[in-house]
């Protein structure tokens, strides 16, 4: 880290839960939170497959009451927001209310977002909350208690303190409002409270993800473990527990890709996505995560395609800067001889890490992502969020603009 000595804080879910076939203690744990859950469900096949009857039930069996609330096949707009806000509060809240989300990095942060709306009325729409879009709300009052429950292997959502909420100026579905909020945006709702009560892990909720899901929020959890290591805020739990989720994960990938059943892949995966979820709340990321917003309201790249995509980028730009650092995961994870110069040792980790993108069919170029040129400067403008404030290299938009373009 650089730093003769050592200051931190850090964060985490009040408890966790995990392991294979834990979501059957639902009912117990959330009996100690609440006294009624508002369900946010982020895809329609958990219902069809009867876990959301499964849930309810188990609820329903330790006397919590449960309502759902929402559904979301796609990351959270503001109108997603406003509109499930808009039904909580009619529908009254009152003392023991808590939020269930049982889904991906969407559904979670939908829920945070609303948990906190419910009880923070100084606006009636999230925007105002936003960085660096609305009025610089805050909040003032606790959020409602969250209970995440992860059904892929990504985002780590399920421990971290923000909630990325969208606006496209376009509707995302025929039966969606159209914003009226210009530019497009990807901003997070931001606040240490938001971190959810609860993180109940069950690696078996994953199985039924699709190969392409899994590819793509598989390496949105590698992407958020490197860079967490090596930003410029990293901090010495965070980087153990980044070191860690790649044990799990580099190794797993493909095989949870691959063999969507292996219980043995899910099982890692899930829990370095929830390790990644928990270095990233404590020690920032950096450029992937930098553009990678941009890249999804400009372009409708999905969020860990558009991580995958920049993630060996990112590194080339910050292999000088992070060369001892990188040499020391290179030689972990690689296995390799402790004679091997930094410099190849670095080089092999990149090559490995693109490799494996490739092997999972992540696209090599922006261009086959429908990226286009003309797009490049919105992108470079959309792309200076917080998590490009963690990067080692400090990225002008000239570097930006050179490193997009290269890509295409």
């Amino acid at each position: 880290m650089g730093n003769s000595t050592i200051s931190y804080d850090f964060l985490a879910p009040r408890q966790i839960v995990f392991g294979w076939g834990r979501r059957r203690e639902l009912g117990q744990h959330a009996r100690r939170i609440g006294r009624r859950a508002w369900i946010v469900c982020g895809s329609s096949t958990l219902a069809e497959h009867g876990v959301l009857a499964e849930l309810r039930e188990l609820l329903h069996d330790e006397m919590v009451a449960s309502a759902e609330l929402a559904r979301l096949a796609h990351e959270p707009t503001v109108t997603d927001v406003d509109r499930a806000v808009e039904q909580l509060i009619d529908q009254g809240v009152r003392e023991g209310d808590f939020l269930l989300a049982v889904g991906g990095g969407a559904a979670i942060d939908l829920a945070k977002a609303v948990a906190a709306m419910a009880t923070n009325r100084q606006s009636n729409t999230i925007r105002d909350y936003l960085e660096g879009v609305g009025r610089g709300l805050t909040l003032d009052a606790d959020p409602l208690p969250v209970v995440a429950m992860p059904t892929t292997a990504g985002a780590g959502a399920e421990a971290t303190k923000n909630a990325v909420i969208s606006s496209y100026g376009l509707p995302v579905n025929e039966n969606a409002v159209i914003s009226s909020y210009d530019p497009p945006f990807k901003k997070s709702l931001r606040d240490n409270r938001l971190i959810p009560r609860l993180a109940l892990v069950d690696p078996e909720l994953t199985v039924s993800v699709p190969p392409a899901i899994t590819a793509a929020s598989g390496m949105d959890a590698i992407t958020q473990l490197v860079e967490s290591y090596l930003s410029r805020k990293a901090q010495p739990i965070p980087q153990a527990l980044a070191m860690q989720g790649l044990r799990l994960a580099l190794p797993s990938i493909a095989e949870a890709v691959r063999e969507p059943a292996s219980r043995g892949a899910r099982e890692r995966m899930a829990h370095a996505a929830l390790l990644s979820g928990m270095a990233l709340a404590n020690s920032g990321l950096g450029l992937a995560h930098g553009v990678a917003p941009a890249l999804g309201v400009h372009c409708r790249v999905p969020h860990g395609v558009a991580c995958a995509v920049m993630l060996p980028a990112a590194l080339r730009v910050n292999r000088l800067a992070r060369e001892k650092e990188l040499a020391h995961l290179a030689r972990v994870l690689l296995k390799l001889d402790h004679a091997t110069s930094d410099e190849l040792a670095v080089g092999r980790l990149i090559e490995r890490i693109a490799a494996l993108s490739r092997e999972i069919g992540i696209p090599r170029r922006l261009s086959e992502l429908g990226v286009r040129a003309e797009q490049i400067p919105a992108i470079v403008a959309g792309s200076r969020g917080s998590s490009m404030s963690g990067n080692p290299v400090q990225i002008t938009d000239e570097h930006l603009t050179d490193i997009l373009e290269a890509m295409l």
